[in-house]
């Protein structure tokens, strides 16, 4: 009930600070339950750990990692914290957020506003020593700040800092709210790039190394970035970020924001590049599926496709909390009815 009643009211307000109003809640832990007992069918075991249903929070929600405790707790099989940077930054100029609600769409230009290493890491290590949900598998993201021209230093800085304490690292190189950050995807630049962070991560720790890649990529670029991940060595990818394409359909004031698109529209897009990814590596590269995951059909349509888990954000927005419950329930369902007893025997089987 207070659920249906909130949503509405956020909705009246600016989106920022309706996020910001979320946040303060999750933050307080007046909210925070513990983490319910999953379905054994959607178990996934991946990169040495057993996520007890493939539903996770992508990057983006959580920036200082305050509200890892609180998401668990609503059924979420993982959370993925961050885009963290090693300086403090504000960000792009407000307002950087903007939603179309009868295409349940976002834009954002938010530009990694996050407090810094430091004040992430005070965060993290609250939770793991005393949060209620304190076991529960949570991803870092790690990004460049703005003004570092060298990119490769901040994200070793990173690694090597948030290694040990992390259960898995995602380099984010796919934001378009970083001017040049997408440019690390050009091959030329990858493969070295993702060669050093490797040795860096090799030399402190064995957490596994994701990168984010955006969906805004062609089929010859999705091939040579598969090689490259490949060689490199990485140990999965999430696919994909945010979006630069625009609808038609969109009201224009909305689809002339700068930014990057997020909800169902990018659904597409992110399915396109799911399967050309799980068939340039052979399905050998564990996929995390993020982009317009709304409901159990494009979360199972997305684990077909050959994600193995998959992320959501945008959907929150527009559903509120109850939404990952619904999708597992949903997914159980699915797997029924195509004959499966796991949700793994699905993966890649469109």
């Amino acid at each position: 009930m207070i659920e249906k009643l909130a949503l509405p009211l956020l909705h009246m307000m600016d989106a920022e600070k309706a996020h910001t109003l979320t946040m303060a809640g999750l933050k307080s832990g007046l909210v925070t339950g513990k983490a319910p007992k999953h379905d054994q069918a959607l178990a996934v075991s991946l990169f040495g750990r057993m996520f007890p249903n493939p539903v996770g929070l992508a990057a983006g929600f959580d920036k200082n990692g305050e509200s890892a405790d609180a998401m668990l707790g609503y059924e979420f099989g993982f959370v993925e914290i961050g885009t963290v940077t090693p300086k403090p930054q504000i960000g792009n100029p407000k307002p950087r957020v903007f939603r179309d609600k009868k295409s349940h769409s976002v834009i954002n230009r938010m530009g990694f506003p996050n407090g810094g290493a430091d004040d992430f890491e005070h965060n993290y290590t609250a939770f793991r020593k005393n949060g209620k949900n304190n076991t529960g598998i949570v991803g870092i993201n790690v990004g460049k700040n703005k003004d570092q021209d060298d990119a490769l230093s901040d994200y070793v800085d990173l690694v090597h800092r948030f290694g040990k304490q992390a259960d898995y690292l995602t380099v984010n190189i796919s934001s378009p709210n970083t001017p040049g950050l997408r440019d690390l995807q050009d091959p030329a630049e990858l493969l070295p790039f993702l060669r050093q962070l490797v040795i860096v991560r090799n030399a402190r720790c064995k957490t596994p190394l994701l990168v984010k890649l955006a969906p805004d990529l062609t089929e010859d670029q999705c091939k040579a970035i598969a090689d490259c991940v490949m060689e490199a060595g990485i140990d999965g990818l999430i696919l994909t970020n945010t979006t630069l394409a625009r609808s038609d359909h969109l009201p224009e004031a909305f689809r002339n924001e700068m930014g990057g698109l997020s909800g169902p529209l990018l659904q597409d897009q992110s399915l396109n590049v799911i399967r050309s990814f799980y068939k340039h590596t052979k399905g050998e590269l564990p996929i995390i599926g993020a982009g317009g995951i709304n409901s159990a059909e494009s979360a199972y349509a997305a684990i077909k496709a050959g994600a193995s888990l998959v992320q959501l954000y945008t959907a929150l927005v527009y559903h509120g909390p109850k939404l990952p419950r619904k999708i597992n329930k949903g997914l159980v369902k699915l797997l029924k009815s195509d004959g499966y007893s796991s949700i793994t025997e699905a993966i890649g089987k469109e």
